[in-house]
């Protein structure tokens, strides 16, 4: 009789540290999805992470596959003596590591970054953390008063939100050039995707208007989709308000080899992950900061 009681407890201890088990794992998966979506003036912290690795595409593990090395142009330098500091912002997924990437290869100078990417520092830009006029341009995602303090001149990509966001998506799931799998979309009925797309659109606007609107030092501003069909262009508008001299040499190697190793290739998905809702939304934060880049840099720059 003793036995059978022990024995009926037992079972009934292992069924509560069981069920308080799958709880806490609950637990622990809403608040990292919650934390991976917060908008705000940082984003600081989703690109420091030291135990999130990505190869590949596959998040969380590293692929047996090995990244292919960057073939650069010349050997990489830092700029000796300093010059000021010049901030290279842009919203996540807006094209910033391929700027960056054609940048080093066009100038043979290192480019830096307020983040520290373990990932891009193995693969071509042993210059991140580095934030100061040692290197070319400082990649940045932040935006308000401390974000801007350093910099002298700023250098802001944009890029349509929809395709920001739905990068910034893909590379949160895949790394910096892999894809979110089609049924990342449809988590929680949809209701995750479109959490995401609200949040990252309020960023997107913010980050933007606040370089645009309160940045008091010279920017130039330029489009992912200019540097995409016309890079020769782009690229070297940026280099002279960089004010460094083009080589010739480094800048045609520079456009022979742009597409590098840092430009997600594309995928086109089965679906249209954008509601009617969702593209409103989209085109009336859009047509707020063009209306902005229109009426506030273009005379600016005259």
């Amino acid at each position: 009789m003793l036995f059978k009681r022990i024995r009926f407890w037992t079972v009934i201890l292992l069924l509560i540290l069981y069920v308080i088990g799958i709880l806490i794992l609950t637990a622990v998966s809403l608040h990292d999805t919650r934390g991976s979506y917060k908008s705000g003036s940082s984003i600081h912290s989703r690109y420091n992470s030291k135990s999130r690795s990505f190869d590949y595409g596959l998040p969380g593990f590293k692929s047996r596959l090995r990244r292919p090395k960057v073939n650069w142009c010349t050997d990489l330098k830092y700029i000796n003596p300093p010059g000021p500091a010049i901030a290279l912002a842009s919203f996540p997924g807006s094209g910033n590591t391929w700027l960056r990437y054609l940048l080093q290869q066009a100038t043979g100078f290192h480019t830096g970054s307020v983040y520290k990417d373990y990932g891009l520092r193995k693969n071509g830009f042993p210059a991140e953390s580095i934030s100061n006029g040692s290197v070319l341009v400082v990649k940045t995602h932040e935006w308000g008063p401390r974000a801007r303090c350093n910099f002298s001149k700023a250098i802001l990509l944009v890029r349509t939100p929809a395709a920001a966001i739905q990068a910034e998506f893909n590379r949160q799931s895949g790394g910096h050039i892999g894809f979110a799998a089609p049924d990342r979309y449809k988590r929680l009925r949809g209701r995750y995707w479109q959490d995401f797309v609200v949040s990252q659109l309020r960023g997107w606007q913010n980050m933007n208007l606040d370089w645009l609107l309160n940045f008091t030092g010279p920017t130039h501003v330029i489009f992912y989709e200019q540097l995409v069909s016309n890079t020769e262009h782009t690229l070297r508008t940026v280099i002279e308000f960089i004010d460094i001299p083009v080589d010739k040499k480094l800048f045609k190697c520079a456009i022979d080899r742009k597409q590098g190793i840092y430009r997600r290739q594309k995928r086109v998905l089965s679906f249209d992950p954008f509601s009617d809702n969702m593209k409103s939304m989209l085109k009336e934060k859009e047509i707020k900061v063009l209306d902005a880049i229109y009426n506030i840099a273009a005379p600016a720059a005259r």
